[in-house]
């Protein structure tokens, strides 16, 4: 079974459970800007509603490309996260055969398409 993660959007974060490639659960969020803090608990209450366990999930697909660069980041570490303290392998939507080798484990390292725009100046330097 294969998890997939898709937060490129700042606007709506995609979760999935494939099985040989086909999607046999799916749910679309609108977090914004939580998505730091909704991911793992709407993956966990997904993999809980198909009765499923984290230890079930023998890969994770991610969105490693576009979108917003806190979003996508979130997306990308959370994978690699999970990926590593399963033992299981990482791999990105957009080019599954390159991820990358950290020790004995695959990981993927995000694309960003800009730079980050962290945080809104304030007026009068403050």
């Amino acid at each position: 079974m294969t998890l997939y993660i898709n937060t490129a959007s700042q606007e709506e974060t995609i979760i999935a459970i494939l099985k040989n490639d086909v999607r046999v659960a799916f749910k679309k969020f609108k977090f914004a800007r939580k998505q730091a803090e909704k991911l793992l608990p709407a993956i966990d209450k997904l993999l809980k509603t198909n009765d499923l366990k984290l230890v079930d999930v023998k890969k994770i697909k991610v969105a490693a490309y576009g979108g917003s660069f806190t979003s996508l980041r979130i997306g990308v570490v959370t994978a690699n996260a999970l990926g590593y303290a399963l033992k299981i392998p990482v791999v990105s939507e957009e080019n599954p055969n390159e991820s990358k080798k950290f020790s004995k484990y695959s990981l993927v390292t995000p694309i960003y398409n800009s730079e980050p725009n962290i945080g809104k100046s304030k007026k009068n330097g403050f």
